[in-house]
């Protein structure tokens, strides 16, 4: 098993990793402060390619594999975690109407969300439904001209702020089955949203409820096949967790990558802070739990890439190991700093805010776990 990252790896690494480090990670806190990322930023990621990672390239997309993809969000996490994890969310729903759309809405949608002129937001989650996804009660009624969608969905990244919503929403009768998958263009009746959601991290991104009323959208807005919808979120669930493990990488990279530096300037008691043999120590687990995390979080998308029958199970284990090691690393790296890790001038506190949600997004790592448990219980037989 051959562990080095090809040459075309490495350059798509650096590529994320340089724009990052110049267009992003300089004016992270400014939109943090703001409550929203400039629109002006999502065309230079789409020149680039990072608007359709894994869409296949003959529908425009870059082809890339879900390892690369990894590889992509977590350099691009290393300058900010809350921009990169919304490009996640922007290509997961890309990649749902490249897999299961019409050859009809693939020509009309996907050149604009390539280049990221249209920006794309994901509703699955509803306020009465969140690890229970299939329980969602957001309805839609087919029309003589379409369909008619009324429910609300919560905790939408992009609310208010994308251009068009990929929606789940129940179509016929209660359960999975019942569910079908709808894109709903920004500006049609009877779509509203709340009020800016008030957020511990990822600040950044605009969050808000997304709301239904009796509202109207061609019947050429179905998403694949009416009762499938469940199944379509759920098969972008795996890249998704991948994504967002690889954001916890990249910005707890990030941290012990500044904690490094600051250490070796810091001076007590007439040395500077990487001198002492406990703090020492402090770094190497870091290190070790940070490559630890690395190989786990790509073995699983190697795997995903290969359709491996166990590929789900990885996802969920690497979801959950990865992220919570990213939160326990960050959290490290603002004790080593003392008093100054807890300024907002150092950085380390927005990493540590921004990277707590990911334990509960795309699934919560207790479902992780209940996952994985499951797939062992069944495979004991």
């Amino acid at each position: 098993m051959d562990f080095a990252p090809s040459e075309e790896q490495r350059a798509i690494f650096d590529l994320a990793r340089e724009f990052g480090a110049e267009h992003i990670a300089p004016h992270a806190r400014t939109w943090e402060a703001e409550g929203t990322i400039p629109r002006t930023l999502w065309p230079e990621l789409g020149a680039l390619g990072f608007g359709g990672l894994y869409v296949r390239e003959s529908s425009g997309g870059s082809g890339l594999s879900r390892l690369d993809a990894t590889l992509v969000f977590e350099a691009l996490s290393m300058a900010c975690p809350s921009v990169a994890a919304f490009l996640s969310i922007h290509n997961m729903c890309a990649k749902m109407i490249d897999a299961f759309g019409s050859e009809e809405m693939r020509a009309r949608v996907l050149p604009e969300a390539l280049s990221m002129q249209t920006v794309l937001s994901y509703c699955l989650t509803e306020p009465g439904s969140g690890s229970d996804a299939a329980a969602l009660k957001t309805r839609a009624v087919r029309g003589a001209e379409g369909w008619a969608l009324t429910g609300t969905k919560a905790f939408i990244s992009g609310g208010g702020y994308s251009d068009a919503y990929v929606v789940m929403a129940r179509s016929g009768a209660a359960g999975p089955k019942g569910i079908s998958a709808f894109l709903v263009e920004d500006g049609r009746p009877g779509l509203s949203f709340g009020g800016l959601e008030d957020k511990m991290g990822w600040r950044a991104q605009p969050t808000r409820q997304v709301q239904f009323d009796n509202c109207a959208i061609p019947a050429a807005n179905l998403l694949g096949e009416e009762g499938h919808g469940f199944r379509y979120a759920m098969a972008g669930l795996d890249g998704g967790r991948l994504n967002i493990a690889a954001c916890s990488l990249g910005a707890a990279q990030a941290a012990l990558d500044a904690t490094l530096s600051y250490m070796g300037e810091r001076q007590a008691f007439g040395q500077s802070l990487d001198r002492f043999q406990a703090l020492q120590f402090r770094l190497a687990d870091m290190e070790i739990e940070l490559q630890a995390a690395r190989i786990f979080l790509r073995q699983a998308a190697w795997k995903l890439d290969r359709g491996a029958t166990d590929a789900t199970r990885f996802c969920a284990m690497a979801k959950a190991f990865v992220t919570e090691t990213g939160s326990k690393v960050a959290d490290a790296c603002l004790q080593l700093h003392g008093g100054y890790g807890y300024l907002a001038d150092y950085g380390i506190e927005k990493i540590v805010r921004d990277l707590r949600v990911h334990q509960i997004l795309e699934g919560t790592n207790e479902i992780m776990r209940l996952i994985v448990a499951r797939q062992l219980l069944e495979a004991r037989g």
